[in-house]
């Protein structure tokens, strides 16, 4: 007896009764989605454009430019007087030719990002 109704509610469940408007349903369902993306992309964008507005306007009040110069002559100042002075000991020698240091330091960052990446999809 148990199993007959089991049966039959299956069967009930398994198949979805059809509608005769089902196609008309679907086309607004999917239409109104459309709508709804479409309006999304133009707000984003809007919002992206007064944000760089924005942005762009604070840079040129604030003299970005002005003292992005300015760092770059305290920078070459810095470099110049830098150089006169003698490295002391083969660590700095490796920093200042050519840079290799600078290499196996960025090339070893990258490998500790990869694995740090690959425990944490590991743990997910």
């Amino acid at each position: 007896m148990v199993d007959d109704f089991e049966r039959r509610l299956e069967r009930m469940f398994s198949e979805a009764p059809s509608y005769p408007d089902a196609e008309t349903f679907a086309g607004r369902v999917e239409a109104r989605l459309d709508r709804g993306w479409t309006a999304r992309r133009w707000l984003i964008g809007a919002a992206g454009l007064v944000g760089g507005v924005i942005g762009a306007s604070q840079l040129v009040l604030a003299n970005v430019i002005d003292r992005v110069e300015s760092a770059e002559d305290q920078a070459r100042a810095l470099t110049s007087s830098l150089s006169r002075i003698a490295p002391q000991g083969e660590w700095m020698s490796i920093i200042s030719t050519g840079g290799m240091g600078m290499w196996v330091a960025t090339v070893l960052a990258v490998l500790t990002m990869g694995f740090v990446l690959t425990r944490v999809i590991e743990e997910i």
